[in-house]
């Protein structure tokens, strides 16, 4: 009987913190991003970019002050240490979807980053559930690939509000940018996975 009610309890607490860590204020702007992305999502499709280019910046500055606030208020939470990554894929993953069905990305470009995530969500999960590898820190090309497909983004949206920005020749470069870094940060993070199984004291650690 004791024993249930010990469990009941630590159930309990592990409720109550959760929902703490949910009331931290960077956790509040992560969710405030996820809350954004429907509405950029419906923008985009009906063509009203101005209203998208709005919510994309609402959804960066909330991406910048969370990491920001979590480091002044010292509200640094297991849920935020998670949340905030997947949130940051989440919208860049939708985003490319969508600006490849109007017509604004290459449909190879998206395929290749999808590719990529996807290839790389499946072996850490795998990694992750067999105990075989935990610490999953960004790489370099991890963080070249994602500043570049920020860029991208940022750029392919300016190009839609003015149509005239002088930027075409910048979208290019960086389309093809993404294309390329895409598969060879997934061949860098293949890489660096065989090595740390192989030998656990290697440093550096691939990004999710």
């Amino acid at each position: 009987m004791d024993h249930s009610l010990d469990m009941k309890s630590s159930r309990f607490l592990s409720l109550v913190t959760a929902l703490r860590q949910f009331r931290a204020a960077p956790n509040l702007l992560t969710m405030l991003r996820l809350f954004v992305l429907p509405f950029l999502v419906i923008t985009i499709l009906n063509g009203h970019w101005r209203m998208a280019f709005a919510l994309l910046w609402v959804a960066g500055v909330s991406d910048g002050l969370d990491g920001l606030l979590a480091r002044i208020l010292e509200q640094r939470t297991k849920l935020g240490q998670y949340l905030d990554p997947i949130a940051d894929k989440l919208l860049l993953s939708t985003l490319f979807l969508v600006l490849t069905h109007v017509g604004a990305i290459p449909r190879y470009v998206t395929v290749l980053v999808l590719s990529r995530d996807l290839g790389i969500l499946l072996i850490a999960t795998l990694l992750f559930a067999t105990n075989t590898l935990r610490d999953f820190r960004p790489s370099v090309l991890g963080k070249m690939n994602t500043v570049v497909q920020i860029l991208g983004v940022l750029t392919v949206m300016t190009c839609e509000v003015i149509p005239r920005s002088g930027l075409e020749d910048l979208r290019t470069v960086l389309l093809w940018g993404i294309a390329v870094l895409a598969p060879v940060s997934a061949a860098e993070y293949a890489w660096i996975v065989f090595r740390r199984v192989s030998d656990p004291l290697v440093v550096g650690s691939p990004e999710l």
